[in-house]
């Protein structure tokens, strides 16, 4: 997949939830894999040990920087414009690396900026010891953030910019004002929310596409925001076109997701789940499966602000209708 001037892998290995404990073994293990897409964000709050493995990697020969694609995140309480190349600086420092592949806006929400010395990473709430802890939102236009990150793509800290869960009417606005144009959406899609229009649009306007939890309900089981019985990979379409291609089940829903045209991001920290969502690029799903998938879709949307935010953090803060 093309986003800009380089290649974008199209399978990535997400650090979303990996502990800080596990994290280094596992950007390690990944890249040894094969993997050259790590998508990471300060949120996860494992940034300094992504870099750890990132180093371990290149200072034993299995790739170099330039073989990687490096994404991250800027995070809501950044989104000021004299916030976002301090954002993205510390996500540098933490990662070891000179600049970033890929710069993204995590959410289209501007919360209250906390400073990288008193709580880093921030998170949602924005005085957890208060009286009244939730999720504070601060009156900064999306448009000066988006100002904000075509500088910091100006002094090369980031070789493409781009917007992560933004909806339609987003982008629109996006396009009327930027002057970089954005080169990546990130979003969530998988069988269950296939965003067929959103991804239609974000091509028409020469955006490449990354679909996060390509596996749906999997990625959100041990959150408890999705039931055990949400599972796409139960699904008997899905198991019929693992029994003809000889792939597991969540193989043939990846290999749906790269064959739409689209980039994934797949997460795990076992060895022999990295080997097996990697195994992806020998065998083709044919129109009558793609098809068959695709109408799995019943517009579920797991990572819901409208939805988390509330019941987590104190604050009812929809972005999606």
């Amino acid at each position: 997949m093309i986003s800009g001037n380089k290649v974008i892998p199209s399978m990535g290995f997400g650090l979303w939830k990996i502990s800080q404990d596990d994290c280094a073994t596992a950007v390690y293990n990944a890249i040894k894999e094969g993997y050259r897409h790590l998508d990471s964000a300060s949120d996860y709050g494992n940034e300094k040990q992504v870099g750890e493995g990132i180093k371990l990697a290149i200072e034993d020969g299995l790739c170099s920087r330039e073989d990687l694609w490096v994404t991250s995140k800027l995070w809501n309480s950044f989104h000021a414009k004299e916030h976002v190349e301090l954002a993205l600086q510390k996500s540098l420092d933490d990662l070891q690396l000179d600049y970033l592949d890929l710069y993204l806006i995590h959410f289209p929400i501007a919360s209250k900026f906390i400073p990288i010395e008193t709580r880093y990473p921030p998170e949602w709430i924005a005085d957890p010891d208060g009286p009244n802890p939730r999720l504070e939102l601060a009156p900064v236009p999306l448009m000066e953030t988006w100002q904000a990150m075509e500088a910091v793509y100006e002094k090369g800290l980031a070789k493409q910019i781009g917007v992560c869960n933004y909806n339609s009417g987003l982008l629109h606005d996006l396009m009327s004002y930027a002057k970089i144009k954005p080169s990546m959406l990130q979003i969530e899609s998988h069988p269950y929310l296939t965003q067929e229009k959103l991804i239609r649009l974000a091509k028409q306007y020469n955006m490449a596409v990354t679909a996060f939890s390509p596996l749906g309900a999997l990625s959100y089981l041990e959150l408890d925001m999705a039931g055990a019985a949400e599972s796409v990979i139960e699904q008997k379409i899905v198991k019929k076109a693992a029994l003809r291609t000889g792939k597991t089940a969540a193989q043939v829903v990846l290999r749906w997701g790269v064959q739409r045209g689209t980039a994934i991001i797949s997460k795990t920290t076992q060895p022999e789940r990295l080997i097996e969502n990697i195994d992806i690029f020998d065998f083709e799903l044919n129109e009558e499966e793609m098809t068959a998938i695709s109408a799995l879709n019943i517009n579920r949307r797991f990572n819901d602000p409208g939805d988390f935010c509330e019941a987590a953090f104190n604050t009812f803060n929809p972005i999606y209708d």
